[in-house]
């Protein structure tokens, strides 16, 4: 089932990066990194061709209070969201407390291993602090990094499915889980690799 999420007062730090609520004034950040052409599309969406647009999906992101906007070198340069997953499709699922991640970073980062370091965070957040038990991830086939980052972040393949864009596109789509047990499992043995 998908659990209740509020991070409208959460605020996590990384190495590198702050994992925070978004505030009205990130609108410009926003627009200027999902403005460019290669960043929406693999996630499924358009390039924000306007700040109108960008101001729109910034109050949905306030509202919602379940994504982290990730802060780079004191800039809005990329989200993680706590959405909801689809519970029809799952029914296995219905007794655990789920969500699934969702993530994009701009694209003048991308290389860096940003992205699996706000991940992990939101990870380990959602589940010591949220008390969730599973998180379910996905990605579009050809999406070889966002692949990638859930390798790094201990995702396992869960099954395949066809997922309708807002580009008016269907595209195959690998669904990936993280369960409470096997990120605990998986913490473990990299804490015991490092001792």
């Amino acid at each position: 089932m998908n659990a209740d999420i509020d991070i409208s007062n959460t605020i996590l730090k990384t190495e590198r990066l702050v994992l925070r609520p978004w505030r009205p004034s990130d609108l410009e950040d926003l627009f200027a990194y999902a403005s460019v052409d290669g960043v929406g599309q693999p996630a499924g969406w358009p390039p924000h061709k306007s700040l109108d647009d960008s101001r729109q999906i910034l109050e949905r992101f306030i509202a919602n209070k379940k994504t982290f906007a990730i802060e780079c070198q004191g800039k809005a340069s990329g989200s993680v969201g706590i959405e909801k997953y689809e519970e029809d499709q799952f029914p296995e699922f219905a007794g655990r407390r789920c969500r699934e991640i969702g993530y994009v970073l701009a694209k003048d980062l991308w290389g860096r291993g940003l992205m699996p370091e706000a991940v992990r965070e939101v990870i380990r957040w959602c589940f010591e602090e949220a008390g969730l038990d599973v998180l379910f991830c996905g990605h579009f086939l050809y999406n070889k990094q966002s692949e990638r980052v859930q390798d790094k972040c201990g995702f396992r393949h869960y099954g395949y499915d066809t997922f309708h864009t807002r580009l008016g596109t269907d595209e195959e789509h690998e669904v990936r889980i993280l369960t409470k047990e096997d990120w605990l499992n998986d913490t473990k043995m990299k804490n015991a690799e490092v001792e």
